[in-house]
This record gives structure tokens, C-alpha cells and sequence, in this order.
């Protein structure tokens, strides 16, 4: 029997702790006659599973025969790749010809006589979204990854003129919180404040261990312990059920925690440092090497001021490395990750 267990990011792997409730609320939601919301974005950090979960949904999406599916890249212009992806559909293409639409100044199709050629990109997906809900369906677009860049810019501002004009569009969009903050907090974007985020938190303790008691027959001792060491944490669940399944004849799980640290290391952890302020690596230092939990005794050791503090504090729980929920405490989100950041005071 093959491993079960993935190290490969975005692909659905053959293991999967689905997240039913946040699922389902996305799903019903787009399919209700009269939708409260057309635009969703998922948002956690690195590894957390937001690709996953955005397949399931489309894929859930995609049985009902009114929907029509389109994935867009957001590094390239994504009002062109959005007409010409409705366009290659056969059932849209058909009813586009017949209705005489002439979209080849885009390159798409060719030039239809007596019929004056669209040459505005947001018209050309004003009439194919007529079409679409002329004909009583529905069209979800779903975005990975998505970053504050022009494309995307463009491309959100557009979809909004859209939903104003009340066509049968949905949006479903992935990107680490500190994107979508971004995003959302352009001047011209400030609607997605209103649009509904889903927060993907660590996945629950009893559905992980259950998971590893199946596929590895173990007691519930045993399964505990490897729960724990991957704090719900979507792709140390992976990691360590991967590593597991290869080395379980004749290692233990000690055994594999330094080949589990590193996989955790160069997949995630080396990017997510990366992309931190030397401060928030002077905080998290710290938090790592003394242990400390107390936001005010880690303060003081650091000689920081209370609103500097807060500052940083916001900027480490936006990425997803810590957690703030209870009162005057910091505790570090991401299994073993206090020790990969103690290796980066060597």
C-alpha cells in the first residue's frame, strides 16, 4: 500500500481532515437562491490547508450542472484569462456565436460580419456574464494565493462593478492574512472589509488523532503523543504521517523527530523567517529560549514600551505564529517551532 501522507503542497492528499463546518458555510451559502455573500477568502498561514479546502469547495460546487467553474493565475491579467477561459467553454461558446457576439478584438473567436467588434475588456465580460444568467447559470471563480499586486487590484475592483450589476458571480479567494490585509486596505478596495473571511484554525485534536489510531492501529497513548506534535497543525499532520508510515517498522516516533523538524524547516518554517522584521525575530527569541508566556514579563526583557509591543504583537498574530486569545499571554502557534527558532540564535 502506497503512503497516505503527502509532503506536497495544494494537491488534496489521499489523508484529509476536511473542515466540514466552514465548508459547508461557503458551499450553502453560494448556493442559496437569494446568496447573503458572493465573495469568500480563506486566509490562515503557510501550510494550514487553504488550497486544499478551496479544491474541496470548488469541486463540491462543480456537481451541480447550473455552475460553471474557472481557476485564474493572479501573477497574470485576469479579466483577459477570465473571458478567454468562458470563452474555450463549448456550452458558452455556442450561445456566444449565436448571439452574435463579436469578441475577437481579444482574440477571442473571430470577427462576426455586421456586428461591431467589443473592445473594453470589462464589457466583453459584461455580455458573457449576461449570457451566463440568461441562461440560468452561475459562474465561481476561484483565486490561489492571492497577493496585493495590479492584477489583482484590477481584477477585485471589476468584480465588484459586477456584483453591483447583479450577475451570477462568485468569487473564492485563498491568501496568507497578511496579503489579504494588504488587499483590503487599499483605498479602492475597502469593500472586502465587509466580505466574510474564513480563519482556518488548527485542526482539532480528536479528528488527528483518530486519523493516526486508524491508519497506524495504535492506542490511544500513542496516538496522543503524535497529536500533539503536530498542534493541529494541517501539514505537520502531514509530515509526521508521512515520516511515520516510512520509518514505523523499525523506528519510533523519537526517532524521526529530527528528520520531522527538518522537513518542517525547509518546507515552512525557513520562508515564514524569512519574511519576519528583525524585531519580530527578537520577540519570538525570546519567547522561545525563556519559555516566557507573560506578554509583560516578555516586554520587559526586551525593553519595549506597551505600544511598540502591541504593534509587533498584531504583526506576529497576523502571520499566524502566535496565538493571543488568552488574556496577557503569547503562546507560539506552529509545533517545534520554538526549536527551529532557537537554532537561529547559533
Amino acid at each position: 500500500m502506497q503512503n497516505p501522507f503527502t509532503l506536497s503542497f495544494g494537491k488534496k492528499p489521499l489523508q484529509y481532515i476536511s473542515r466540514i463546518s466552514q465548508t459547508n458555510q461557503i458551499v450553502e451559502t453560494f448556493r442559496s437562491e437569494n446568496p447573503a455573500n458572493q465573495l469568500f477568502m480563506i486566509t490562515g498561514v503557510r501550510g494550514s490547508g487553504k488550497t486544499v479546502m478551496m479544491t474541496n469547495i470548488v469541486s463540491e460546487i462543480k456537481k451541480d450542472e447550473e455552475w460553471l467553474t474557472v481557476e485564474l493565475n493572479p501573477t497574470r491579467d485576469m479579466l483577459q484569462s477570465l473571458a478567454a477561459k468562458i470563452y474555450s467553454m463549448p456550452q458558452m461558446n455556442k450561445i456566444f456565436v449565436n448571439a452574435k457576439l463579436d469578441f475577437s478584438a481579444f482574440g477571442l473567436g473571430v470577427s462576426i460580419e455586421n456586428a461591431a467588434p467589443v473592445t473594453d475588456i470589462e464589457n466583453v465580460l459584461e455580455l458573457m456574464l449576461e449570457n451566463i444568467k440568461k441562461h440560468n447559470k452561475r459562474l465561481l471563480i476561484s483565486v490561489d494565493e492571492v497577493t496585493n499586486c495590479e492584477f489583482v487590484k484590477v481584477f477585485v475592483s471589476s468584480f465588484q462593478i459586477f456584483l453591483r450589476q447583479d450577475y451570477p458571480i462568485f468569487l473564492l479567494m485563498t491568501g496568507q492574512f497578511e496579503n489579504i490585509y494588504d488587499l483590503q486596505n487599499d483605498k479602492a478596495l475597502t469593500f472586502l472589509y465587509r466580505a466574510p473571511k474564513i480563519m482556518l484554525e488548527p485542526l482539532s485534536f480528536t479528528a488527528v488523532r483518530k486519523h493516526y489510531m486508524d491508519i497506524f492501529e495504535l492506542d490511544q497513548s500513542e496516538a496522543d503523543k503524535m497529536a500533539a506534535l503536530t498542534k493541529g497543525y494541517p501539514f505537520a499532520f502531514q509530515v509526521l504521517g508521512y515520516l511515520y508510515w516510512e520509518n514505523r517498522d523499525d523506528h519510533t516516533i523519537e526517532d524521526i523527530l529530527p528528520e520531522y523538524d527538518q522537513c518542517l524547516d525547509e518546507y515552512v518554517y525557513s520562508k515564514i523567517w524569512s519574511e519576519l522584521s528583525e524585531l519580530d525575530k527578537k520577540i519570538l527569541l525570546e519567547i522561545s529560549v525563556s519559555g516566557e508566556e507573560k506578554v509583560k514579563e516578555i516586554r520587559e526583557k526586551l525593553d519595549m514600551n506597551s505600544g511598540l509591543f502591541s504593534v509587533y504583537r498584531d504583526r506576529l498574530k497576523r502571520k499566524g505564529v502566535i496565538d493571543t486569545s488568552e488574556y496577557g499571554k503569547i503562546t507560539l502557534t506552529l509545533p517545534r517551532f520554538e526549536e527551529f527558532v532557537k537554532t537561529r540564535q547559533m
